[in-house]
């Protein structure tokens, strides 16, 4: 890197990834501290396992990219899957596809919802889309809130977990009754399952069962399951045929995308099956936390939701969250425990701060005890 480059924050970055990287227990490994050479080497492993290394490389779709295809069509119990470079343009294909379809441009969602928050308003400058919100509270809406909108609507969009609330579910009956209440409204449902794949120990139904509530569903493929990239967009036919063409005129008819395909197959056979032992320690690991700031005697400490409701929840905290993400930092660095990355200042309340929590494969190593010492040792490290 050149010293034009070399600056402060650069170097600050470089720490946390060095310091993150190299800690010895953590609860969750993140993909971004994976170095190039461990990523071949897993993505190597993996084609051996999870498809033919004989078999034909994709060609603009096809080969292994029409087995991850047909694979998770199955999963969601839709009769299509079609394959796409990013959950973006995912959505926005389905979200325009419905429009068409229903004669109505208008979405209805959480202005938390990753349209919203996260997209730099390409639903309405890219995709011609306007949205409504039935509720602006830290949950998910509710079948009143849905049938009190006071306008129609063509599409309910339902975040399944609502991430930027707290990775947050509905009960199965609430999530029955506000997709009801939609089809009263004459609209159809879209679920961006996004994290789908870490909910089916919360509703209790396995994942085809949630899926058959939507008409359409998108999920990812590297936010739980540990893939590189992309994402698939399920439902009939017909409507897969037509997020096909519209795929292509957004620029996601790639030449090939295999790896992406491989890690993704991977993620559906290794990660898929371990993730009720993931929400179910998730728990364990949110009552040690609570019960570790308690006894370390900070003045105010919140776990969101108390009871995760999949194997992620928010850490809130009454410090700057530059002390919060150095004491992160130095712990790792210290003692090679990773308790918690990156912390972010809420823009709501001056002083608070947040962090997110993922409970994987690691984590299930933790014992109630490990956590509640990690937590001693992390408050001590603060001003």
């Amino acid at each position: 890197m050149s010293d034009a480059y070399d600056t402060e924050e650069d170097k600050q970055a470089a720490r946390r990834l060095a310091a993150w990287r190299g800690a010895e227990r953590t609860l969750a490994r993140r993909p971004n501290l994976t170095t190039l050479g461990e990523r071949l080497a897993q993505l190597t492993e993996a084609a051996g396992s999870v498809t033919d290394p004989g078999g034909e490389l994709d060609w603009y779709g096809g080969g292994v990219v029409a087995e991850l295809e047909a694979k998770v069509a199955a999963l969601l119990g839709k009769e299509a899957a079609a394959f796409f470079p990013s959950g973006t343009m995912a959505q926005q294909v389905a979200l325009r596809c419905w429009a068409g379809r229903t004669g109505n441009s208008t979405v209805a969602l959480h202005p938390l919802g990753h349209p919203e928050v996260h997209e730099r308003d390409a639903l309405s400058t890219v995709t011609g889309l306007r949205t409504v919100h039935p509720t602006g509270e830290l949950r998910q809406p509710t079948a009143d809130e849905v049938h009190a909108l006071d306008e129609p609507f063509g599409t309910l969009m339902l975040e399944l977990p609502l991430r930027d609330a707290g990775f947050v579910l509905p009960t199965w009956e609430e999530l029955e009754e506000v997709c009801e209440a939609a089809r009263a409204r004459d609209a159809v449902v879209h679920f961006d399952g996004a994290r789908l794949w870490e909910c089916t120990a919360h509703f209790g139904r396995p994942l085809d069962e949630i899926a058959a509530l939507a008409d359409s569903v998108y999920v990812s493929f590297y936010k739980t399951l540990g893939g590189i990239s992309g994402a698939a967009l399920a439902g009939p036919q017909s409507f897969v045929d037509e997020a096909r063409a519209w795929r292509h005129r957004y620029g996601g008819q790639i030449f090939q995308q295999f790896p992406q395909a491989i890690a993704a197959l991977a993620g559906l056979d290794r990660e898929l099956p371990k993730l009720p032992s993931y929400v179910a320690h998730a728990r364990v690991v949110a009552q040690a936390m609570r019960e570790g700031f308690a006894a370390a005697g900070v003045p105010w400490a919140r776990i969101h939701p108390e009871v995760p409701h999949t194997h992620e929840f928010r850490v809130w905290l009454p410090y700057d969250a530059e002390a919060l993400t150095e004491a992160a930092v130095s712990q790792a660095e210290q003692t090679k425990v990773s308790l918690f990355g990156r912390w972010s200042a809420t823009d709501k309340v001056p002083g608070l701060s947040i962090a997110e929590v993922t409970v994987a494969g690691p984590g299930l190593e933790w014992s109630a005890d490990d956590v509640r010492a990690a937590v001693a040792d992390f408050v001590g490290r603060l001003p």
